[in-house]
């Protein structure tokens, strides 16, 4: 589709605050709709497109997966709005939040009683933060074998 006017990619980037090649990447895999192009080939965004890169935008800043952007854009179209499917996405995202939010207060925790017994004073023969690193798993437990 040939448009002779439109939103170049670099004025849609600027107003949507999604940079270049994030532009580019969501039209690759469909969550913003190929542009249609100028006579020299220039991509021509509609002013909607806007609209739905603000969305996406925000989606992410949410913690949303591309995945779940997906859902939800499809349950934003006209005709298809049924907030009892959004509440669904959305409920499943509220879970992983928590669980997120439940694995950084147990982070915390260790971090901060590990910090708390931090020398102040020269070099140390050991230092806790790094103990913990190289005996720790990603969960802040120790490792078995140590």
């Amino acid at each position: 589709m040939r448009a002779s006017h439109g939103l170049s990619i670099g004025r849609v980037a600027r107003s949507s605050g999604v940079h270049l090649e994030t532009i580019r990447y969501y039209e690759r895999i469909g969550l913003i709709p190929a542009p249609g192009r100028t006579e020299g080939g220039h991509r021509a965004y509609e002013p909607l497109a806007l609209r739905r890169l603000a969305f996406v935008r925000r989606s992410r800043e949410l913690g949303f997966s591309i995945e779940e952007i997906r859902a939800l854009l499809g349950l934003a179209e006209p005709g298809h709005r049924a907030c009892e499917d959004v509440r669904v996405v959305a409920e499943a995202h509220l879970k992983d939040v928590r669980a997120k939010i439940a694995d950084l207060a147990r982070l915390e925790a260790v971090l901060a009683e590990t910090v708390g017994r931090c020398g102040t004073e020269g070099p140390a023969p050991s230092c806790p933060v790094l103990e913990l690193l190289e005996t720790a798993d990603a969960k802040g437990r120790r490792d078995s074998k140590t």
